[in-house]
């Protein structure tokens, strides 16, 4: 496994922890924490809005390429 896309995937992982961490401050219900977890995690794995519209996407996560 490869990071492609570095900056998405950190912005992806700061928005997970900051709902988790919220949600375990009590500063965020449940209810509403976890479909916000949910997004994100969805929105990692897959190729976001564009990718339905066509437009090439790259992935945060991708095929690993050995460079020998």
């Amino acid at each position: 496994m490869k990071i492609t896309n570095p900056s998405k995937a950190f912005i992806l992982l700061v928005g997970l922890i900051s709902v988790v961490v919220l949600m375990a401050l009590d500063k965020v219900t449940t209810e509403a924490g976890l479909p916000i977890v949910s997004a994100v995690v969805f929105y990692g794995i897959g190729n976001g809005v564009a990718a339905r519209s066509g437009v090439p996407v790259q992935p945060v996560i991708g095929k690993r390429h050995d460079t020998e």
